[in-house]
């Protein structure tokens, strides 16, 4: 077998742990900046941003284009 690596950025990346490096990374404030959503803005939790993601995928976009960038500096 090959090992075949996968050209996907996110490939592999649970949306938990990527929204736990982009709060260790930026902080709610400023992803509540750059992602203007209320679970970043007011009382914010991975637990409830979670919630938020999955049900919308406009913010889940946003957060991992967020993340995307970070990664490649």
């Amino acid at each position: 077998m090959t090992g075949h690596k996968s050209n996907d950025p996110l490939h592999g990346i649970t949306l938990e742990r990527l929204l736990t490096e982009l709060v260790a990374e930026f902080g709610w404030r400023e992803l509540g900046k750059r992602v203007p959503i209320r679970c970043f803005l007011f009382d914010p939790s991975i637990k409830s941003s979670l919630t938020f993601l999955r049900k919308n995928p406009w913010a889940r976009t946003k957060v991992e284009e967020i993340y995307v960038g970070m990664k490649s500096g």
